[in-house]
């Protein structure tokens, strides 16, 4: 009979990971509460910003700078949250379309119901107090009106 091998292992990430140029732009612009996108060779804006073209395949360079307010495009109400969720409340996550950005991103929506939330309704980022340069610092999206 063979003699098994044995060796002890501990699996380990010895390295540090970084957002790269166009999500570390991104981020940055989250800190100073702007919203930054990139916009493509068809004149296409995509929110969170997009690293290459995919109309060419080229390095997009250009950011633009949206509206932190926009419209929700598609939405699923969270009755039940999970640990893992935002909030301990039943809220929506939604596509929402800012205003300058021809794509939709996904964020959390905060509403009293689900008869409170609409395709085509106008919401407004809810900014966390202090920024760090992370998609959470857009605590949630709220209906346009309702106060920051």
């Amino acid at each position: 009979m063979a003699e098994l091998l044995r060796q002890q292992f501990e699996l380990g990430y010895t390295y540090t990971r970084s957002t790269g140029p166009v999500v570390g732009t991104f981020l940055s612009g989250l800190r100073d509460r702007s919203i930054l996108g990139t916009r493509g060779s068809d004149g296409t804006v995509y929110v969170p910003p997009m690293e290459f073209d995919p109309v060419t395949a080229e390095a997009l360079h250009e950011y633009v700078e949206v509206s932190d307010c926009g419209e929700v495009v598609s939405w699923c109400w969270v009755s039940e949250p999970r640990d893992s969720h935002p909030f301990d409340q039943p809220f929506a996550w939604a596509l929402v379309k800012l205003d300058g950005a021809d794509v939709p991103m996904v964020h959390a929506v905060v509403a009293a119901s689900p008869e409170a939330i609409s395709t085509g309704m106008r919401v407004h980022a809810r900014w966390v107090e202090e920024p760090r340069g992370m998609i959470t610092d857009i605590q949630c999206f709220e209906a346009e009106g309702d106060a920051q």
